[in-house]
């Protein structure tokens, strides 16, 4: 290959970068995107375990479930006679606090992915422009 093969070749190269960190940009936002989403779900079904194990009156299987329902844990057991209120209140918490979450981050993530592909972009044109400087009069790379 030639000089001027080599040239382009090169140019190819980082402009299909600009493209490839642009596309995996938004795969990652596609896995991040549901997190908000999975974890209220597992928490829903945390909350839906202890609601059966509360009345079954499983205690040490309460217990077992209270690192998995994180901050919430010690509310929630603190008053077995509230457990089921509790619980239902949680849920209105547990939603709100997801949306919330859900909000954020793609708010995060539109900006990341409007940044990266504003520097992708901005990366691509530098590479046209300079390769449209490096091309010798008779069409072939300097």
């Amino acid at each position: 290959m030639g000089k001027a093969g080599e040239g382009r070749a090169a140019l190819a190269g980082f402009l299909a970068m600009c493209f490839a960190v642009v596309g995996f940009t938004g795969m990652l936002a596609g896995h991040v995107g549901r997190l908000p989403l999975e974890r209220a779900v597992a928490r829903e079904a945390v909350l839906d375990q202890a609601l059966v194990q509360m009345r079954a009156g499983d205690q040490a299987g309460l217990a077992a479930l209270k690192p998995m329902l994180g901050d919430s844990g010690g509310v929630l057991l603190a008053d077995p006679g509230a457990f089921e209120a509790a619980v239902a209140a949680e849920r209105v918490a547990m939603r709100a606090r997801r949306m919330a979450e859900a909000q954020a981050t793609g708010t995060r993530l539109q900006v990341l992915l409007l940044v990266v592909t504003l520097l992708g972009g901005a990366f691509g044109v530098a590479m046209l422009l300079a390769a449209a400087r490096r091309v010798a009069p008779d069409g072939g790379m300097g």
